[in-house]
């Protein structure tokens, strides 16, 4: 049973003096870290610490046995085929990089790479640069004037110039849940490779990548609970078996001459130098943490604060909320604008009250320029989060409102 009271007791950063009635809404951002999480890792550099992979001393071994634990934990999160499926990364940021000058390589000039408008910069950035130096053409999906994807002209869209298909599984800005599994199915129609860039969905939705059959995945440590500085990419063998790595150096390799080396079999060959082993262990634990409440009860209490959410937000007087209004098709996480008040003098002013809101472009500046917006502030919920924390980001909206308005 989902007992709010004590999933919020697990975080210390609420339990801290200086945080006294801290509302915190801005996990989309980054998410905050239970005890056990903030345990592992402190068990780790002090009790075991070492280098992984290189030692058979026992320190060596116990490291090397927690970090690829580690990655099997992670298999089992996604329902990967197997943890030779996962790469460990600095982040979504790290994994998207890694796809877009390895799978772009191969192609020609006129080539397509289709995207959606809704993407943040890290599923944005690296495949324009890609397409500037191979000279590959970009298109995007549309949104609508509210930000929604549309998907009506999706088959004219992929055709047959159309060799890379990168969307996010829930956008950081509007909250929407992509429609995987249509966009999947027809690229895989058109044999298009499929990438998810599933950096928000993977705190919000459950993610099983044999039923999406996506090609690729990837996502952050941080955003589920777990520690910066680790994320995942996942592929399917055959295509990972066929990349070239990304970065070249220790642990990658299988010979090396004065004059050439040879690469190392997947995992490996994507996971040069020192890995981050302390946060590897870090999002091992996470993802028990995550495992242990169930995901069926994360998604009642998703269901919850986004129904309540949509219903208080909507009824003040002068605020626009992006992204889609029907709570099947969005998660926890609200952009809004408010009448004659910057969102960073409203962020402010929350801040004020003790709510932690994001205010900006939350590195997605052409979404925000399609939708006609220099910024919005932000509010986006986590499992620590609460139908009073609604209540508290309502009353601080109106109490902006009040001395601004």
């Amino acid at each position: 049973m989902f007992d709010q009271s004590k999933i919020k007791e697990q975080f210390p950063i609420f339990n801290a003096p200086i945080n006294k009635d801290l509302v915190f809404l801005d996990s989309g951002a980054s998410a905050q870290k239970p005890e056990q999480v903030l345990k592992a890792m402190d068990n780790f550099y002090r009790n075991y610490y070492a280098n992984i992979h290189r030692g058979v001393y026992k320190l060596a071994e116990k490291a090397s046995a927690a970090y690829e634990e580690a990655r099997a934990a992670v298999a089992n999160f996604v329902n990967a085929e197997s943890p030779h499926e996962i790469i460990f990364t600095r982040g979504t940021t790290s994994g998207l990089n890694l796809l877009a000058a390895s799978l772009t390589t191969n192609l020609t000039p006129s080539d397509e790479i289709l995207l959606t408008e809704l993407e943040h910069h890290a599923n944005l950035v690296p495949w324009q640069q890609a397409a500037q130096k191979h000279n590959l053409i970009l298109r995007f999906i549309p949104v609508d004037k509210n930000g929604q994807l549309i998907l009506s002209d999706l088959n004219k869209l992929i055709n047959s110039k159309t060799k890379i298909v990168s969307v996010s599984g829930m956008s950081n800005v509007t909250g929407e849940i992509t429609n995987l599994k249509t966009i999947i199915k027809a690229a895989h129609t058109a044999r298009v490779l499929t990438i998810i860039d599933a950096s928000q969905a993977a705190a919000h939705v459950e993610i099983d990548v044999k039923e999406l059959n996506c090609d690729f995945l990837a996502f952050s440590g941080h955003k589920i609970y777990g520690p910066t500085g680790i994320g995942v990419l996942y592929g399917k063998t055959e295509l990972l078996n066929k990349l070239e790595p990304f970065e070249y150096g220790g642990g990658m390799i299988n010979e090396v001459s004065f004059e050439n080396a040879t690469w190392a079999n997947v995992p490996d060959k994507f996971e040069a130098g020192t890995p981050p082993i302390a946060e590897v262990v870090g999002l091992a634990e996470a993802i028990k943490f995550i495992t242990k409440i169930g995901w069926r009860d994360i998604q009642d209490h998703e269901n919850k604060i986004t129904t309540y959410g949509l219903e208080q937000l909507t009824k003040i007087n002068n605020l626009r909320l992006v992204g889609p209004t029907d709570v099947n098709k969005r998660g926890a996480v609200f952009s809004f604008v408010v009448d004659k008040i910057h969102p960073h003098d409203l962020a402010s002013l929350l801040d004020e009250v003790n709510i932690a809101v994001r205010a900006g472009h939350h590195c997605a500046m052409p979404l925000h320029a399609k939708l006609g917006l220099i910024a919005t502030t932000r509010a986006s919920f986590g499992l620590y989060n609460t139908i009073e924390d609604v209540d508290a980001l309502v009353a601080g909206i109106k109490r902006a409102q009040v001395i601004l308005g």
